[in-house]
């Protein structure tokens, strides 16, 4: 626990929140206003702060949301209780303190450690005689015995009315509140990133933002680091804490489509909205089975590339050195900002899996930690489709140096993110290594001691990533897998029409891990960039 609290009184339902940091479409909080005194409370675990995917800006980010929730709550008469320590204890004492009977709080479909814990929070509701009810908050189902229909369930979901509070709760608990921690009082450093503004307000004025201005080129500067930047929604920290509903978005885009008097707005946002689908559709994957967060899909690409893991070249990748620089602006940009384009963060994954031959568990771990936006269910399913593990998806194999030409064709990405190379010449900006040593002297730039020699050979590594990965699909093992993948994880037909030509949700109101797909793929940076 953190340090002194104020005293409770007794409290019949305790709202428990996790990556639902916000007021707006909460169904928690609207169930909790029916019982009047309820309490609010958020954990910070030490199972979270130990996980290998979690880092600092993930925590200074969430103390930001929590912030200007508790403010929030407080306005309505609700006091939010921070904690810090496992949540079964935290739970423990807070039922003595004040009696609650009903625990309410949104499904979460998590990595393994938040799986364990939620199991142990059933165990201790069921000895106590605690209702637990979780609402859902995504498009992912639980239980789900087939993919089919799966689309046209997360349209009615998402279509449903808002959930929304009407007034507030009685004031019976006092809102003295302790003081929320900080990094240091956690034990955690700075993080060093310039991240996007946290909390409720922030996602808004996003979602606003976009869907009225910076929305109009989205289909066009959605792949370049340079355009995703601004022309990219920015909402993928925001759907990953819970500042914004998945619901939320998807209605006000919806809306937005449906209102717009610009032709080439619509269109955009429709391609928006269609991205919308396959964040639900990515995390289903990981609710029906939770080990694609440890071992690979398709299991007859067990042994590939676990044994022949190279440190120098995972150090480097990490370090953004590996000689070719879009690769490495794009991973010094992510590290320093915590955001990065969805095709950029395909083409890291790729160039650590094709042309470095890693394993995507340990790339998988360290990306995650740099992702302000790290969503596990998308994350993890997401490096195995990029790493080419999942035995149904096509082997995408990113050239860095095309890429180079093709998103940063002025190489101003590159010379804002690799300053070594900020006078070498333009023609040889995607390959410096092809400079001779007059032009390395006029640039400045020594290959080999200002900027790095690459790591491998291109082409010699992709080949024989080609020949290992598509000479494995050929065989009956691979083939007779690929059927089950597909059968379990694959996508379907939705038979919906297409977006801004289904009718208007309501704009108001008040187990097992276990699914159909929409249709084409993308990931965190570019669903919601």
């Amino acid at each position: 626990m953190t340090g002194p609290q104020p005293p409770l009184p007794p409290t019949r339902a305790l709202v428990w929140f996790k990556r639902d940091l916000r007021i707006y479409d909460h169904a928690a909080l609207v169930a909790a206003q029916q019982h009047g005194d309820a309490l609010a409370l958020f954990v910070i675990e030490p199972e979270w702060l130990q996980s290998p995917e979690c880092d600092p800006c993930h925590v200074d980010f969430a103390l930001g949301c929590l912030a200007e929730l508790r403010a929030a709550l407080a306005l309505r008469g609700m006091p939010l209780r921070v904690c810090v320590g496992s949540v079964v204890p935290v739970l423990a004492q807070l039922h003595t303190e004040v009696g609650f009977t009903q625990l309410l709080s949104h499904e979460e479909t998590g990595p393994g450690w938040s799986y364990t814990r939620d199991l142990q929070v059933a165990d201790w509701c069921r000895a106590q005689q605690v209702a637990w009810q979780e609402f859902t908050q995504t498009g992912v189902v639980r239980r789900l015995r087939t993919r089919s229909g799966w689309a046209a369930r997360w349209q009615a979901r998402m279509d449903a009315p808002l959930h929304l509070l009407e007034g507030g709760f009685r004031p019976a608990v006092p809102l003295e509140q302790a003081a929320l921690p900080t990094l240091a009082s956690l034990g955690l450093p700075a993080h060093g990133k310039t991240l996007q503004a946290a909390g409720e307000k922030a996602a808004r004025r996003a979602l606003r933002s976009f869907l009225q201005l910076r929305g109009q080129d989205y289909r066009k500067a959605l792949s370049s680091p340079l355009t995703a930047e601004d022309g990219c929604s920015r909402l993928s920290p925001h759907l990953a804490f819970g500042t914004l509903s998945l619901r939320t978005v998807h209605q006000a885009t919806e809306l937005a489509i449906a209102n717009s008097p610009d032709r080439a707005m619509a269109y955009a946002l429709r391609g928006f909205a269609g991205r919308l689908r396959w964040h639900c559709h990515f995390m289903q994957k990981l609710e029906d089975q939770p080990d694609i967060e440890f071992h690979n899909v398709a299991r007859v690409c067990d042994g590939l590339r676990e044994h022949a893991f190279d440190e120098a070249h995972f150090a480097a990748w990490c370090a953004g050195r590996t000689g070719y620089p879009m690769v490495d602006a794009c991973m010094r940009s992510l590290v320093a900002t915590g955001w990065l384009n969805f095709r950029m963060r395909a083409m890291l994954v790729s160039f650590a899996s094709y042309h470095l031959w890693l394993h995507w568990r340990r790339p998988g771990l360290f990306l995650a930690r740099q992702f302000l936006d790290f969503e596990p269910g998308i994350h993890w399913s997401q490096m195995q489709m990029q790493s080419g593990t999942t035995g149904i998806n096509t082997l995408r194999m990113y050239s860095p140096t095309k890429q180079a030409r093709d998103q940063d064709p002025d190489g101003v990405f590159i010379r804002r993110w690799c300053p070594e190379l900020a006078r070498v010449p333009l023609p040889y900006l995607a390959e410096p290594w092809k400079m001779d040593i007059s032009v390395q002297h006029m640039a400045g730039c020594h290959i080999g001691s200002d900027y790095p020699a690459p790591i491998v050979d291109e082409k010699t590594a992709l080949q024989r990533a080609k020949d290992c990965l598509y000479g494995l699909r050929q065989t009956d093992a691979a083939r007779e897998e690929a059927g089950a993948v597909q059968a379990r994880h694959g996508s379907r037909k939705s038979g919906l029409p297409p977006s801004g030509q289904r009718r208007k949700a309501a704009p108001t109101a008040r187990g097992k891990r276990a699914a159909g797909e929409p249709a084409a793929p993308a990931a965190q940076g570019d669903l919601f960039g």
